[in-house]
């Protein structure tokens, strides 16, 4: 039971799912923090309010969306050295199965035959199915 739940957690996607989920929130900050403090008070002061002189710069809440960024590059700092350079580390350690042989040689001319071929298609002699050994063969 504990193999295949690591298994699942080591599964790529699960791993890509959280830590777009985790950015997408952070970046989310970012987003409503140039909402609030930058696009809202040009909007009033294109439309919102009949006196602009009433306006000065200092309604643009620049330090929110600074800290917003701040805390989005603090964030995808401490997703990439916690979650995902680990689990690169973890993946990259497992060791690739070597994929099973597509062809053969032929015992008389030595041509590489398909696995599954009964007859050389080169020198016509039969050749045992491939996983049987044929009496003089070793």
């Amino acid at each position: 039971m504990l193999k295949g739940f690591r298994d699942f957690i080591l599964r790529g996607n699960v791993i890509d799912l959280a830590v777009a989920v985790i950015i997408g929130a952070a970046f989310t900050q970012i987003i409503n923090a140039i909402v609030a403090g930058f696009i809202t008070p040009l909007i009033a002061l294109i439309g919102g309010q009949p006196d602009a002189s009433a306006l000065n710069t200092s309604t643009f809440l620049w330090g929110d969306i600074i800290t917003a960024i701040l805390n989005f590059l603090i964030v995808a700092a401490v997703v990439y050295f916690v979650i995902v350079l680990p689990m690169n580390r973890i993946t990259a350690q497992k060791p690739a199965e070597p994929s099973p042989p597509e062809t053969r040689q032929c015992p008389e001319c030595l041509s590489e035959i398909p696995v599954a071929a009964r007859r050389c298609a080169y020198c016509t002699v039969e050749v045992a199915p491939a996983g049987t050994a044929v009496a003089g063969q070793s």
